[in-house]
């Protein structure tokens, strides 16, 4: 396994990432974020994107969660919190495009296992027919709410102290 890449193979049930962080791997986007506990306990029941109004709420909070385990140098609580900031945008984006959160139709070609490549890995729904996106999917209320997390997960990847510990952190843990 790449030591960059996360790491699915634990036992999620018994690993405490306070206690252990140097079991965690930062990997890509919005890997482990409703795995890794404690932190999944602590920031998920604030993660909402119902209306622009709860999202506005809810990337707040979990913003704050974030400074927080910054300023208690604790980088896994900050970087699962940014993961859920950046899931608040892209789970967001996704019912703004399509309000059902399906983007494929079901059926059609569609065994992914039978397509030639790039169809032939990945989701069961490669190669089936794209469900057209919602006419107002950049004005309605999900979109909204998407441009609200966009912001806060953009504080927090950008943030300065966030970057410094995450450099520290892959010096001490990433061999």
């Amino acid at each position: 396994m790449n030591v960059n890449s996360f790491d699915y193979s634990l036992n999620f049930q018994e690993v405490n990432f306070r206690i252990h962080p140097e079991l965690y791997r930062i990997g890509k986007g919005e890997q482990g974020v409703l795995l890794v506990e404690p932190y999944k306990s602590e920031i998920l029941p604030f993660w909402k994107f119902k209306t622009e109004s709860i999202a506005k709420k809810s990337a707040a909070k979990i913003y704050s969660l974030f400074e927080r385990y910054l300023k208690k140098k604790d980088f896994v609580g900050a970087d699962i919190s940014r993961k859920y900031l950046q899931m608040g945008f892209t789970r967001a984006r996704r019912y703004a495009n399509h309000k059902s959160g399906k983007k494929f139709e079901k059926g059609g070609e569609g065994n992914s296992a039978d397509l030639k490549y790039p169809y032939s890995s990945g989701s069961k729904s490669k190669g089936n027919k794209i469900i057209a996106q919602e006419s107002d999917a950049l004005t309605n209320e999900k979109a909204k709410a998407a441009t609200i997390f966009k912001h806060y997960w953009f504080l927090a990847k950008d943030n300065l102290m966030y970057q410094e510990q995450k450099a520290a952190f892959k010096k001490k843990f990433y061999l």
